[in-house]
Formats: structure tokens, C-alpha cells, sequence
């Protein structure tokens, strides 16, 4: 936290009003980096200066804009989108992990690096290309938003198949800027026309540490070599998964992998214009994928990635993991609301080898034990006496803490006035009684399924 951003005359642009505006930005970010050695006022003075970055930059990108206009700017759109990705996109994500983590260190890191490397390599490329008239050609080869929301869902939905993170992206034009120790996977797709594309997946190091390395036992903080090979290998089947998710990719072969310093990355990245460049918070540490379509002839080499090593291992510690996971995996807990003894039983014995079954055998019965033990589901009878189960349900719903608890109704009432005023009522199911005991067990299982793919 006590790296300066020192100006550098190559910074400017040579336009008064934007040299300014990014000396003041920088400036904005050193009073920060001095904060967070200041651990008594951290908190308070990094959330005002937080404040103080985000109004003045985005008053800069406008003055920037309205600069660009008048002198009809031949990028302005492209600058523009830019600017409110990182508006709307990053600065937010940005803030929202500062306030979740109350202004943890590691936090404010992420923060000062994202937006000092974002800053300068704005500056340096996308600004400097506004005195020479020219459009920034780094973003031309950027595919349509449509595409990208697709492949954004696409890498946000394997990150949390292979790494069980609920990611978020936070920039779809991801310009290559440093974050926190970060590992440069570089993998080389050639099709049978000799067409070359080029993935880079960058994984911040803690993210490696915390998830494979949880995987695989290994506690520490640091990437060791055999995290290092396994992390190549996971970063050739996510490359894997997403070819097979695109039939244009499908042609493609993998015949090179290579780990990349921070400044071979770079480099290589600056001189190639890409497809896909997105960044993400996973919740435990930043993930970068890059996608490229290259001249093999100008590609530059990194050190080989060896993964034979890594595969049995890693493969054999997931396999144990997916089993230990699925050995330890409480069973969903029901709770089963009904007048009558026989209906309970029938029941329990339906239900009682797939889940943890609790019975109540009136409505009162069951808010008590709702209070006590909540339940992933409650089937509940809809004729009772005392308490209905109207009732019930008005009440789950009333309370504050239970609310989103899911119910379906399971009851002989099936007129079509009775079924309206229950469905009035919003519960997740109606079940007839007179069903087939197999049918409503399928209707149960394939609520927690349903429930279990919304989540991923």
C-alpha cells in the first residue's frame, strides 16, 4: 500500500483540460495509497476519497466526451463505451467489495491497482490516440454487445461449475492492467486452415490459493509449483468447456500452453486486438479471459507449461473432493404439515429415505417448528382445523425472517375456486392428494432440482 503513481510527462496528451483532469485523478489516488497506511482513519477518509475519485472521474470522462465532439473525434463511440464501463461497471464492483470487506486493506488494494492500471493505460492508449486522429485499433476486433453478454454468462457459469464462485464481471473491455499478484496463462488454438486464436485466462493468486488449493489440501497462501501445473491444467479445460460451448471454436486444436510474466502479457495483448477481454470478481481474488485471433508469424513465446505432472493429481483430489462433498451432503430437510396420522406416515415412508423428514400435525405445530428448525420445504395440507393452511402460509409470509421459506400445498381440495384462492396466495406448488405417491415425490425432487440449476 505504499506505491506512488508518479506523473510522467508521456502521460500527456498535450490538451490542457484532460493533462489536468488526470493529474488531479492521480493525485485522488496517491491521497489514497497514503490512507491505507493510516489504519486509525482508513475507513473513513478511503470512503471520502473514494467518493472524490469516482464524482471527479466521471466529470472528467464528460468534459472528455464534449472535447471529443468538437473536434469530431472518429472514436468517440468506442471511448465512450470505455468510459461507461468503467462508470457503471467497475468502479461499482469496486465499491461494493470495499463496503462488503468494511475497508479491509486487501480491499483498497484491489481498488488502487485496478484503478491506477485502468488510469494510466487509458491515458497511454485510448487518450493519447485522441491528439493523433486516430481510432484506437486495440478494441476494432471487439465483438457485438450480444456476443459478449453471451460469452460473459458463459464464463460466469463455468467459473462456478469448476470453482463453486458466484463471479461477477466487472469489465467487458478489460485493458490488460495489473491486479494483485496475478498467474498469465497463454494457450494457442490453431484450426486445420492454420487459424490462430489465443486464450488468456489470468488468475489472481489468492483465487488459485483458495480454490484448487482447497481442493487439493494445500494451505498455503502461496502458489506452490504443484498448484501452478494444476492451475494449467484447469486453465486448458475451462478453454475446453468454453470451445465446446461455441461450434466455431470447436475446429480449433490447443498446441501450445505458456505461462506469461505480467510484461510479456502486455506486450503481447497491446499488439493484438481482442475478441473477448473480461474481468471478473469471483468473491475470492480476480479472474481475467481474453480471447484473440493472432498472426502466428508476430506471436511471442513464454515459458512452456508442463501439466502431465498436475493431471493425475489434480484429477484424483477432485474426484475425492466431489465424493467427500457428496458423502457429507445433508440431506434437504421437509417439513410435513397435516391433520392426519395416516397421511403423515404415508409420507414419511415416501420421503423419508431422500430427505430429513419433521412432521407437525397442525398449523400451530408447524410456525412453532418453523421457529426452531426452517425447513428447505414445507408441504402443507390445506384443510385443518383451528389453523388452516391458508393461515399458515399468511403467516410464513407475514414474518420478516421466514418469508422466503417455499411451500406447496398438498390437499383433496382440487375445485377450481379452492386451487385459485390457494394460488392467490403464491406458493411454489398445489399437489392433489389423489396423485400417485411416485408422481409426488418426481413433483418434490424436481422443485430442489429446478431450485438447485436457478443457482448456478
Amino acid at each position: 500500500m505504499g506505491t506512488q503513481l508518479m506523473w510522467n510527462e508521456r502521460y500527456q496528451i498535450g490538451v490542457e483540460i484532460i493533462d489536468r483532469e488526470h493529474k488531479k485523478l492521480f493525485s485522488i489516488l496517491n491521497k489514497l495509497f497514503d490512507f491505507g497506511r493510516q489504519e486509525e482513519k482508513s475507513h473513513w477518509v478511503c470512503q471520502e476519497a473514494v467518493k472524490f475519485f469516482k464524482e471527479h472521474a466521471i466529470q472528467h470522462f464528460a468534459d472528455e466526451e464534449e472535447y471529443m465532439a468538437s473536434i469530431h473525434y472518429e472514436g468517440l463511440e468506442t471511448h465512450r463505451h470505455i468510459h461507461k464501463n468503467f462508470r457503471e461497471r467497475t468502479l461499482p464492483a469496486l465499491e461494493e467489495e470495499l463496503e462488503r470487506t468494511n475497508y479491509a486493506e486487501e480491499s483498497v488494494s484491489h481498488f488502487l491497482s485496478v484503478c491506477a492500471g485502468w488510469l494510466i493505460g487509458h491515458t497511454m492508449i485510448e487518450d493519447q490516440a485522441i491528439v493523433s486522429g486516430e481510432k484506437v485499433k486495440h478494441w476494432e476486433k471487439l465483438l457485438p454487445d450480444e456476443e459478449q453478454a453471451v460469452m460473459g454468462q458463459t464464463v460466469t457459469s463455468l467459473l462456478h461449475t469448476m470453482f463453486q464462485v458466484d463471479a461477477r464481471l466487472i469489465s467487458d473491455c478489460y485493458g490488460g492492467e495489473r491486479f494483485g499478484n496475478g498467474i498469465y496463462y497463454r494457450l494457442i488454438a490453431v484450426s486445420r486452415e492454420k487459424k490462430q486464436w489465443e486464450f488468456f485466462l489470468i488468475f489472481e493468486e489468492k483465487f488459485i490459493a483458495s480454490t484448487i488449493g482447497s481442493v487439493m489440501n494445500i494451505k498455503s497462501e502461496a502458489v506452490k509449483a504443484m498448484l501452478l501445473h494444476a492451475a494449467g491444467y484447469v486453465a486448458r479445460q475451462f478453454v475446453e468447456r468454453i470451445k465446446g460451448c461455441f461450434p466455431a471454436l470447436q475446429q480449433f486444436e490447443i498446441k501450445e500452453e505458456q505461462i506469461l510474466t505480467h510484461e510479456q502479457f502486455q506486450r503481447i495483448y497491446e499488439r493484438q486486438s481482442p475478441q473477448f477481454s473480461m474481468l471478473f470478481d469471483t468473491g475470492k481474488g480476480y479472474f481475467a479471459y481474453c480471447v484473440t485471433s493472432s498472426d502466428p508469424m508476430q506471436s511471442e513465446s513464454g515459458a512452456d507449461v508442463i501439466t502431465e505432472n498436475a493431471v493425475s493429481e489434480i484429477r484424483r483430489s477432485l474426484r475425492r473432493n466431489q465424493e467427500e462433498q457428496m458423502a457429507a451432503a445433508p440431506k434437504k430437510r421437509l417439513l410435513i404439515v397435516d391433520d392426519s396420522d395416516f397421511m403423515l406416515q404415508t409420507m414419511r415412508d415416501l420421503f423419508g429415505s431422500d430427505y430429513e423428514v419433521t412432521i407437525a400435525r397442525s398449523g400451530m405445530s408447524a410456525i412453532r417448528n418453523l421457529a426452531f428448525d426452517r425447513p428447505d420445504l414445507i408441504l402443507l395440507d390445506y384443510e385443518m382445523p383451528v389453523c388452516n393452511g391458508k393461515q399458515v402460509l399468511e403467516m410464513i409470509r407475514a414474518d420478516r425472517e421466514f418469508h422466503d421459506t417455499p411451500v406447496i400445498f398438498l390437499t383433496n381440495k382440487v375445485d377450481k375456486e379452492s386451487v385459485k384462492k390457494a394460488l392467490a396466495l403464491r406458493p411454489e406448488g398445489y399437489l392433489s392428494k389423489s396423485l400417485p405417491a411416485e408422481v409426488i415425490k418426481s413433483e418434490v425432487d424436481h422443485f430442489f432440482e429446478h431450485k438447485r440449476k436457478r443457482t448456478l
